[in-house]
């Protein structure tokens, strides 16, 4: 799961990069992510990962390396990122590593 397994097509990647960028975008997918992911034409397979913020399913499906910390940040704040933080915690808990 590294660089060259990434799939530029896969919608997920699109939305986390616009998502991070985009504070009105963020707020929709805060609000709703079921339309966020609708929107952005998530397959089944993306939306059940995001549903159960599965983050290694999606880096298996293709989701850029420097995107899957982006997902718990996306959940769990991104703000004081450190290596405590609420989003680091949950990454490390879905990527089964080690704390």
């Amino acid at each position: 799961m590294g660089i060259q397994d990434t799939d530029k097509t896969l919608p997920s990647n699109r939305m986390v990069f616009e998502l991070r960028r985009d504070l009105s975008r963020y707020q929709a997918f805060q609000q709703d992510m079921e339309a966020c992911m609708t929107q952005y034409g998530l397959t089944d397979a993306e939306k059940e990962a995001w549903r159960s913020i599965d983050i290694e399913a999606l880096a298996r499906m293709g989701m850029h390396p420097y995107f899957l910390p982006q997902v718990a940040r996306l959940f769990r704040g991104g703000s004081r990122n450190h290596n405590d933080s609420d989003a680091a915690r949950l990454y490390a808990e879905k990527m089964r590593i080690a704390t």
